[in-house]
Order: C-alpha cells, then sequence, then structure tokens
C-alpha cells in the first residue's frame, strides 16, 4: 500500500525520469540487517538540487539519521517522516514532520469497538522486537486498561518474529496453526490484534473459518490481508479503494463474516504516502503550514472521500509536553456488512492519555 501511495504521485506529478516532480526510491526489505545501505538510500537524495521534500513511508529504524545528514547538506530540504518506527523522543530530533496513526486514540477505540459489536475478550498478538517500540508498547498498555475498565479480559500472545530466522512463513504457519486453540480457549467473542503484518492474513484467514472478530488491522487497510485470505483478485480495482472495500466486503458477507471483520475505508500507507506527498507539495507552494493538522488533515482527506479523519499532537507520556512536529492521526473504522463506526467523532477519555 505504501508503494501504491508513491505511484499514486507519479500518476498525478509524473516521475523525475520523465520529467515530472516525483523520485521514488526504495529501502531494502531486510532493513534491520541492512540499515547503512538505508540511511545511504535516504540520504543520498540530497545530493539532487532539485529536491525540495523528502517523505519516507514507513520511516524505519535509520531514518532519522538519514535526516540528520540530509539537513547537514542541506537545511533547505522537508524532511517528513510517515509512520515512524523509531521513539517519538528520536524522530522528533531530526524529522520536521512526522505522522504516526494514533496508538493512543486508537488503544481506546479498537476496544470500545470490540466491546460494542459483543466481545468479551480482547488477544493481542505480537513479539519482544514490537514490544520494545514505544509507540506498540503504550498502545498495549492502553488496550489493556480500556478491557478492564469494558469489563473486557485482554490476553497477550506471543507469536514468531518474521524477520527471524524462522522467516514470515514460519511465522504465518505458527498463526495458521494457533487460531484454532486460541478460538476455543478464548471463544467466539474474541477479538484478535497483530502488530504484525505477515501475520495478518493467516489470522483473518483463519478467524473467517473457526470465528472470532478483528476490528482493524496495525496499520489498516482492506488490502491488508484481505485479498490472501478470501482468495480475491483484485487487479481489476487497483488503486480505486471504494471498488475495493466493495468486493472485500462482499466477500466477507458471504462467508458469513459480516459485522465481525473491520477496516480503514482507505489503506493508511497508501494515504500516508500520497497525503504526505500532496502536503509537501502545498507547504512548498505556500497553501498549507507544515504543522498545521487542519492542512494535514485535507491533504489525506484528498485520498479518503467521505472518510473521516481525527488526530491530535504527540503528547509525551512522562512530561505531558505536546510535540509540535509530530502528529497523531486515525480514520474512523469501517465494520463490513454494518459501516463506520462513528469513531473519529469519540472522545477519547482524557485518562488514556497519561498511560504507559
Amino acid at each position: 500500500d505504501d508503494l501504491r501511495g508513491a505511484e499514486r504521485l507519479i500518476e498525478e506529478y509524473g516521475s523525475v525520469n520523465n520529467g515530472g516532480m516525483i523520485q521514488h526510491v526504495t529501502y531494502p526489505d531486510n532493513f534491520m540487517d541492512e540499515a547503512e545501505t538505508t540511511i545511504s538510500v535516504i540520504a543520498g537524495l540530497a545530493d539532487d538540487p532539485k529536491i525540495k521534500a523528502i517523505i519516507v513511508n514507513q520511516a524505519i529504524p535509520g531514518t532519522t539519521e538519514a535526516f540528520r545528514i540530509v539537513k547537514e547538506k542541506r537545511s533547505d530540504v522537508l524532511c517528513i517522516a510517515g509512520e515512524a518506527h523509531e521513539d517519538p523522543g528520536v524522530i522528533q530530533t531530526a524529522a520536521d514532520l512526522a505522522v504516526n496513526n494514533d496508538f493512543i486514540a486508537r488503544g481506546y477505540l479498537i476496544i470500545r469497538t470490540a466491546h460494542e459489536l459483543g466481545c468479551d475478550t480482547f488477544v493481542h498478538i505480537s513479539f519482544p522486537r514490537h514490544m520494545s517500540y514505544e509507540t506498540l508498547s503504550r498502545r498495549a498498555a492502553i488496550m489493556k486498561v480500556a478491557c478492564e475498565d469494558l469489563g473486557m479480559k485482554f490476553v497477550a500472545e506471543t507469536a514468531p518474529d518474521p524477520t527471524s530466522d524462522v522467516g514470515v512463513a514460519g511465522a504465518q504457519q505458527y498463526i495458521l496453526e494457533k487460531v484454532p486453540a486460541w478460538i476455543e480457549a478464548y471463544g467466539q467473542n474474541a477479538a484478535f490484534f497483530c502488530t504484525n503484518d505477515a501475520h495478518t492474513e493467516p489470522l483473518l484467514k483463519q478467524l473467517l473459518t473457526y470465528g472470532g472478530f478483528f476490528i482493524e488491522a496495525d496499520l489498516p487497510s482492506p488490502l491488508m490481508g484481505y485479498p490472501g485470505a478470501l482468495g480475491i483478485d483484485l487487479s481489476a480495482e487497483a488503486g480505486d479503494f471504494t471498488a475495493i472495500l466493495k468486493k472485500v466486503e462482499s466477500s466477507i458477507e458471504a462467508k458469513g463474516g459480516a459485522g465481525r471483520f473491520g477496516t480503514w475505508a482507505f489503506s493508511y500507507g497508501y494515504t500516508a504516502t500520497a497525503g504526505l506527498g500532496q502536503h509537501a507539495i502545498n507547504v512548498l507552494n505556500g497553501n498549507s503550514d507544515l504543522l498545521k493538522l487542519s492542512d494535514i488533515m485535507k491533504a489525506f482527506g484528498k485520498y479518503t472521500p467521505n472518510a473521516k479523519w481525527n488526530g491530535a499532537p504527540y503528547s509525551d507520556v512522562n512530561t505531558g509536553v505536546r510535540a509540535k512536529n509530530h502528529i497523531l492521526i486515525y480514520q474512523d473504522t469501517y465494520m463490513m456488512g454494518r459501516g463506520y463506526m462513528g469513531n473519529a467523532d469519540i472522545v477519547v477519555p482524557e485518562k488514556y492519555f497519561a498511560i504507559k
């Protein structure tokens, strides 16, 4: 989805290779083991005098160092981090703007939605590397408290890290094998959530077969896990998220999953890439302010018609200080066979912003 967002920008503004304004590069798939290459790829963009802004989505580890190098070369280049993996206090030191999914609000809203749908248990699936990230561990802590507040049981399950020796195939096989036992243990009114994209498809596939709920993915999209889990071809609908959602929703309903499976109607990864690119263009053209939330929402909204967004500046849990250059955002949850849940209009209780 992240790459499709770049493709959308190229469609609109053209590739540098063909006289346009978008230069699209990728970092290594195994970025954890190739940090130097990742940093070099990002920082090298500043060598082109025509480059005015660099958007990294997802802003994996190494982005902060790359941005520091960019700023040493050219302080005029806008450095924007989409879905930063590095801790907030780290990425904020180098990025002119960082945007993450609102892990604080969503920590509460995902649980609230599950409760509203009648779930009595919430199963959180992750692994140590992810739980070492402040954003993910803090969200899990919020989810746990929200479960306690709403009378639900919170369960933490551990699954293999796809970047470990078992690889993606091994991690996915583990999920396929464990879900039946989890459903037996926690019941069909349990909602499941995983922090890793690779776990999503096998989880969805088994929940469709054995029961259970799936409110939304870690980085929600109707393309996140659903096509493979449902066995549907979306090549004809490529780039048209209204058509994609309609086809996925129809397939979910045909398999008896209406009201149990959710997403964001428009891919977060796609929208973050395209939206941040559009926002940078708006800023460089003098039509938007870089750090103004409403201007960021305007750019994101261009690619998500009829879907509501909400968000707020990142607030440090220890000091309470709100970062001027770090924005957390989220889109309303869409439950297939039911519709939008109205989450973008719900006020998250203040207590959850202090949980760590």
